[in-house]
């Protein structure tokens, strides 16, 4: 099979430039889609695991009795029930409120319970609403969720960026090597080639160079994401320790690089090809 020769190619300094570009975008697109996604599985396992634990809190002693019959009578929806003791409750507080023996007379009498469904968890909040206060884990954490969906959109906003300046990177080279080699296309076109057939030629040039930088930006950006995530998981504290990416998660930035080449070849088709029409 006769292979197509290339007509024209990038002068040194553009592919040295291409290259390191491309490799910098691709490192940044990766790391920014697979901290969204790290994120993500962060916020789906936080809320996972909290969706059916409440905490149960009662100021007035007076109707301890009350609130301990109520969740009596509901054990057949209760997976497990824990109450908090005043030394738990001086651990817990401590570290703002100093002075136990004062501390002792302002708290309130808790309970931890976690409930086999959410339906049951709904019930037994209307129905001990008059006694104590109910407050569901989810609701107490809903801060540190709407956290984790801002910092998803702040990195799918760096993600979209990046693609975006990728597409002006590439539209920028075709448009300056269509100038370099203007004369080149002057004969192409004196001649009968068809602007498909130069656009191709640019087409295979650009997918070569971003072939090689996106692989090399995957490659430098994959154990930077791991250290990120581990890091993160080490800390056990609150959300950071669910961040993690699943196998799917995985495929899906192995797939991005792949698709940057593409669209890195779609846009300099049509910018060749827009080039070519105006000349």
């Amino acid at each position: 099979m006769k292979k197509t020769p290339i007509v024209f190619s990038l002068v040194r300094e553009q592919s040295v430039f291409m290259t390191a570009i491309m490799s910098l975008l691709t490192f940044l697109a990766v790391i920014a889609l697979g901290i969204a996604l790290s994120i993500g599985t962060g916020v789906l396992r936080w809320n996972a695991q909290w969706d059916l634990f409440a905490t149960v809190q009662v100021m007035d002693t007076s109707k301890s009795d009350a609130v301990q019959k109520i969740i009596d009578k509901n054990s057949d929806k209760i997976e497990s029930v824990r109450e908090i003791d005043a030394k738990q409750m001086n651990e817990l507080m401590s570290p703002w409120v100093s002075g136990g023996s004062v501390l002792k007379n302002y708290l309130p009498k808790m309970w931890e319970i976690k409930f086999k469904s959410e339906s049951a968890l709904h019930d037994f909040g209307q129905e001990i609403g008059t006694s104590a206060r109910f407050l569901t884990h989810a609701r107490a954490l809903k801060s540190s969720t709407s956290a984790g969906w801002k910092m998803i959109m702040i990195s799918t906003l760096v993600l979209l960026l990046t693609l975006g300046t990728i597409g002006v990177c590439i539209s920028y080279i075709a448009r300056n090597t269509a100038m370099l080699h203007k004369r080149e296309l002057e004969i192409l076109n004196q001649i009968g080639a068809s602007d498909n057939f130069v656009a191709r030629q640019m087409q295979i040039i650009v997918a070569k160079i971003c072939a090689s930088a996106c692989a090399i930006g995957f490659l430098v950006a994959a154990p930077v994401l791991l250290l990120i995530i581990s890091t993160a998981s080490s800390a056990r504290v609150g959300l950071m320790a669910m961040l993690g990416i699943s196998g799917a998660g995985w495929i899906t930035l192995i797939l991005l690089p792949i698709l940057i080449v593409i669209f890195a070849i779609c846009i300099t088709k049509r910018t060749t090809i827009n080039i070519l029409k105006n000349s």
